[in-house]
């Protein structure tokens, strides 16, 4: 399987902070969730990838090209979307698009007023008073009007109302029909990932938790819950983010380590959420202990 994307190795220091050997890669044709908490690294990790910040070591290769002696190649090729609009606001979407016309090769004003059109968004108006969808809209109908292969998102849902973020994923999940192309969604809403993502990457204190395919992360993780007694001390060394209250206690735990639990815990499969929630608690807990 062909990697539209691969990380090895990445570290870069900020003060108080630092990605710390970060190493993933995105096969072509698929859509990978990247989450995490706030301050976890994914915006770092995503301003690696478009060569906006320096790194101090590892690699970076996109459609098997260098992240930094093949910047401008590569970003021919990549639609970016950001949380917030980076283009001049004063401006309306057709002289936007004269703007951006010079700066892509493959650019398409036939493809982008159609999408355009699509979206319902008006021509003539100042994108400055655009809603937060209309923006994201704009945002992506630019990505695929200059044939972009990687669309990398970065926290694009937040803020929209349910029915602009479902209009979001169609979009998404229309774009990566074409399997030659790929999306790499970053977001602290992981319904979203639950919902369109094949593939996710957890990053944590700026390290890769998990990566791999959504089903694994599903079918690997359950949440137990009882009575504290009633745990094995097996199996208590093994809990994730151990939580203990008046009337017993919740954990996460790897499904691979419910072998031998007594009838009395219940169990059942994480959610993401649930699992980004434990694995705060247990860094919570080893700061403590």
């Amino acid at each position: 399987m062909e990697n539209i994307l691969e990380i090895s190795g990445l570290n870069k220091a900020y003060d108080g902070f630092a990605l710390k050997d970060v190493s993933f890669s995105l096969p072509k044709g698929f859509i990978m969730g990247f989450v995490g908490e706030n301050g976890s690294g994914k915006t770092t990790t995503i301003r690696s990838i478009l060569n906006m910040a320096k790194i101090d070591s590892g690699k970076i290769t996109v459609f098997g090209l260098d992240s930094v002696s093949d910047t401008i190649e590569i970003k021919e090729r990549l639609g970016v979307v950001f949380d917030s609009l980076y283009l001049a606001e004063h401006l309306n979407i057709k002289q936007i698009e004269q703007q951006l016309k010079p700066f892509y090769k493959d650019w398409d004003s036939g493809e982008f007023f159609r999408r355009i059109k699509e979206f319902d968004l008006p021509e003539n108006k100042k994108v400055g008073d655009f809603s937060k969808g209309m923006k994201m809209k704009l945002m992506i109908a630019i990505a695929l009007s200059h044939n972009a292969e990687l669309i990398i998102l970065d926290e694009p849902t937040s803020g929209l109302d349910p029915v602009a973020r479902d209009e979001l994923l169609d979009i998404l999940t229309e774009y990566i029909e074409d399997e030659n192309r790929g999306v790499l969604f970053s977001t602290h809403i992981t319904a979203d990932v639950e919902r369109i993502a094949d593939y996710v990457t957890i990053l944590h204190n700026g390290k890769v938790w998990y990566t791999g395919t959504k089903d694994e992360l599903s079918e690997g993780y359950a949440v137990i819950k009882g009575a504290e007694n009633d745990i094995p001390p097996e199996i208590k060394s093994r809990l994730i983010g151990f939580h203990a209250y008046r009337n017993g206690f919740d954990a996460l735990i790897k499904t691979d380590d419910l072998a031998g639990i007594p009838d009395t815990l219940e169990y059942e499969k994480a959610s993401i959420d649930e699992i980004l929630v434990y694995i705060a608690k247990e860094d919570k807990n080893e700061r403590h202990s």
